[in-house]
């Protein structure tokens, strides 16, 4: 089992900013495998949660926060990867939606982050 730890300085989730996101209509969830040597311990994944005002006022999010923080509880432990990191950005989803399917976001969101990629972004065609 993996052991969870917490992001806690602005750094540490502007590091994550730049890995693998993926959305749901609760969450968005950003993972970033961490460097080694940084002084961390490179059997636990962090996490990092956060909620923006356009969510609501501070009972709102808060309370997003809250349903996130024990949906990772509850489902992480088999799911994360050691050495990551992990932000889960709440969306209006993570307060309005049943708390199972905050849960099956999170575990979809977790499986698609560590998918391997081909490496091709799909863009737009170049306009004539």
């Amino acid at each position: 089992m993996t052991a969870i730890g917490r992001l806690k300085t602005r750094s540490e989730y502007m590091f994550v900013k730049g890995g693998t996101r993926f959305a749901t209509p609760s969450l968005v969830l950003q993972a970033r495998r961490r460097v080694p040597g940084t002084g961390q311990s490179p059997e636990l994944a962090r996490f990092g949660f956060t909620a923006t005002k356009r969510l609501g006022g501070a009972v709102v999010r808060n309370r997003a926060r809250r349903r996130l923080k024990e949906a990772v509880r509850l489902t992480a432990a088999g799911q994360v990867l050691e050495g990551y990191d992990y932000v889960l950005i709440a969306r209006g989803g993570a307060v309005q939606r049943p708390f199972t399917e905050v849960i099956k976001d999170l575990q979809r969101a977790l499986t698609k982050v560590h998918e391997p990629s081909s490496g091709k972004r799909h863009r737009k065609p170049p306009s004539a």
